[in-house]
């Protein structure tokens, strides 16, 4: 099966009224982009998270960036990586991997969101607008993005 076939109903359930359809598609695409590397790629964002959370930034950094060397085309290692980033106050590294993840994985919605925010972190309403726009497009019932986009849009005035 194609990755298609599993994405594009999924992507077609983020626009249905119904708040359950939404969200179990929301949680699908996040088990397939965690999953896209299988068991052991999953493992080794699962460990990168324990990491964060036992507050051991470094090596969390440390190893996510072993795994994106060793597997470019991981988005959602890239995606760990910019959130890690974007926790510790370097946005511009963070937007840059957000970057990454959009280039690897056009319709990644929280990568999207990543953009939006680093884009408001640095003063840049302007991007973050476009940003979360494109995430509303994926995911147009995102309460936040579009709380964060009337933010921006009076910022701008």
């Amino acid at each position: 099966m194609d990755d298609a076939s599993i994405i594009d109903p999924l992507l077609e359930a983020l626009k249905n009224p119904d708040e359950k359809v939404r969200n179990w598609a929301t949680q699908e695409l996040w088990k397939h982009w965690f999953g896209q590397k299988g068991v052991y790629g999953l493992q080794l964002l699962e460990q990168s998270q324990a990491l964060v959370q036992a507050g051991k930034t470094e090596q969390a950094e440390a190893l996510l960036s072993e795994v994106i060397e060793a597997q470019p085309d991981f988005a959602e290692a890239w995606n760990r990586r910019a959130v890690l980033y974007y926790i510790n106050g370097q946005y511009q590294k963070s937007l840059t991997d957000c970057e990454m993840v959009v280039k690897l994985n056009p319709v990644h919605f929280g990568a999207l969101h990543g953009m939006g925010l680093c884009y408001i972190a640095l003063g840049n309403y302007g991007e973050a607008i476009r940003a979360l726009r494109r995430a509303l497009e994926i995911q147009p019932y995102a309460i936040e993005n579009q709380r964060l986009i009337l933010e921006c849009t009076a910022q701008l005035s």
